[in-house]
C-alpha cells in the first residue's frame, strides 16, 4: 500500500483573525457612544486674553455658594433652573456671537456648575468659557 504524502499547505490562516477582528469592532462601537458623552467646556488658559471692551456684553450665569444661579448682573436668583436654558437660547437667537459665561464660587459643589453648564448646551451653545480671578488680585 502506497501512502500519501500530505501536502503542506504554506498560507495563513485567518479565519481567527476576523473574529477578533469582530470582537473589537463591536467593543469599539459600544463604548464609543459612551466616551463621548459628556460636556465640552473651554477652560480659560494661563495666558488668555481679557473679553475686549469693544465686543458684545458676554451672558454670565453666576453660581452663589448655595447652589442658586443669577444671570448677568440680576440681583435676585433664577427661581427655575430651566429659566435659564430658555433666556440663553432666546440670547442665541437674538445675537449668535455672544459668548457664554459661567461665574461659579470656589466653595459651589461641581454638581451646580455643570448643571449649568448642561443647560446652556441644550439651549443650543457651543462653547462655554470659565471665568476665574488672576493669581494674586
Amino acid at each position: 500500500m502506497e501512502r500519501r504524502r500530505r501536502r503542506v499547505i504554506s498560507e495563513i490562516n485567518v479565519v481567527p483573525y476576523i473574529d477578533v477582528m469582530l470582537v473589537l469592532l463591536v467593543i469599539f462601537m459600544v463604548t464609543a457612544p459612551l466616551l463621548m458623552e459628556g460636556v465640552k467646556v473651554e477652560l480659560p488658559e494661563v495666558d488668555a486674553r481679557p473679553v475686549t471692551e469693544g465686543s458684545a456684553e458676554p451672558f454670565v450665569v453666576h453660581v452663589d455658594e448655595k447652589g442658586n444661579y443669577y444671570l448677568n448682573d440680576d440681583r435676585e436668583a433664577v427661581l427655575e433652573s430651566r429659566e435659564v436654558r430658555i433666556k440663553a437660547a432666546a440670547v442665541l437667537r437674538n445675537s449668535p456671537g455672544t459668548q457664554f459665561l459661567v461665574r461659579g464660587d470656589r466653595r459651589v459643589d461641581y454638581d451646580a456648575v455643570m448643571r449649568v453648564i448642561v443647560l446652556l448646551q441644550e439651549a443650543g451653545v457651543s462653547g462655554v468659557g470659565l471665568v476665574t480671578d488672576t493669581p494674586g488680585s
